[in-house]
């Protein structure tokens, strides 16, 4: 078991573990009525939360340094922000044939979607890629998304984004925004009792997640989940979900190339580019959409996530020996 463990690095991730558990949980335990409102509240206090401690640990210097990067960090935006979100939109008319439309819609929010942090940066070095540039390219494709994803998203959603107004635009900078500039503003005082909490800071992490995705699963469920999902609309979920991840990791891999990138910052804008976070997709969506469209629109993105963490570690185990040659 240890062995598997070690070469299945996906398979320890505790978040795995807190969006199965937040999943089932809405499907047997729904969150409806009064109890649902509870739970909203909950989980807009948590973000706010946690984009304070955003604000608080990612240091302003890594920020300037990073966009000083242009030659990584521009074209980096441009594939995330740009190459992604036309993949979503494209993946969501195929889907639009078959699934229903919250969930068709659900592939350009996931495009639109910032990469991921943490896992980005643990592949990264897995695959001896320069971690320092990941961390920092990473965490700049996060603090842009809180600003360019729901706008985005809005332009290419069409109408069935309509639900982003003035409410959600304010929603989105009393909740986001906001508390991410006070972390800025506060951090030269408590930057280092944040960074000597890490692993409690991981864990608010995943746990602020797994409510966003309890409450929105929540709402799906009472408007008739399980009922609308044949088990070959999973199928065909599953398969598009594959297919545009298998392309933003080829897509990502070749940008990389032919912008002449050396192999460790092509491998860090691999992993940068081609995943997709839920740690912002899962508040942001709570924010965006009522909680009766919210869980249909986050699905492609949930499942995305999971299969970026199973690819991910083999991938990074096939890079790391090709280093090493």
């Amino acid at each position: 078991m240890t062995k598997l463990l070690a070469r299945l690095p996906f398979l320890t991730d505790p978040m795995i573990a807190v969006l199965v558990i937040a999943t089932t949980l809405a499907l047997l335990l729904p969150a409806a009525g009064e109890a649902r409102g509870i739970a909203s509240m909950v989980s807009n206090i948590g973000i706010f939360v946690l984009f304070l401690v955003n604000g608080m640990r990612i240091r302003r210097s890594e920020i300037a340094r990073g966009i000083a990067n242009w030659r990584y960090f521009g074209p980096l935006m441009l594939f995330v922000f740009g190459g992604m979100a036309l993949a979503g939109l494209g993946f969501a008319s195929l889907a639009g044939a078959v699934l229903p439309p919250l969930v068709a819609l659900g592939f350009v929010y996931l495009g639109v979607l910032p990469s991921t942090v943490q896992s980005a940066t643990s592949y990264t070095s897995l695959a001896h890629g320069n971690v320092a540039l990941a961390v920092v390219g990473a965490a700049l494709i996060n603090i842009a998304g809180v600003f360019v994803s729901a706008p985005l998203f809005a332009l290419l959603g069409g109408s069935g984004a309509g639900a982003i107004g003035t409410e959600a635009i304010l929603r989105i900078g009393l909740i986001l925004i906001l508390p991410f500039a006070i972390g800025q503003a506060v951090q030269d005082r408590v930057i280092e009792r944040v960074a000597a909490h890490r692993a409690r800071i991981a864990w608010l992490d995943r746990a602020v997640i797994g409510i966003a995705v309890y409450v929105a699963f929540s709402g799906a469920v009472e408007q008739g989940l399980a009922t609308m999902f044949a088990p070959a609309d999973w199928a065909v979920l599953a398969g598009l979900v594959l297919a545009m991840l298998a392309l933003a990791l080829g897509a990502a891999w070749g940008a990389g190339g032919a912008l002449g990138l050396p192999r460790g910052d092509r491998i860090a804008f691999l992993f940068a580019g081609s995943q997709k976070s839920v740690a912002i997709g899962a508040p942001l969506a709570a924010i965006l959409f009522p909680p009766a469209s919210a869980g249909f629109v986050i699905a492609p993105l949930l499942l995305y996530h999971l299969a970026q963490l199973v690819l991910a570690a083999p991938l990074a185990m096939r890079l790391a020996r090709g280093s090493e040659v």
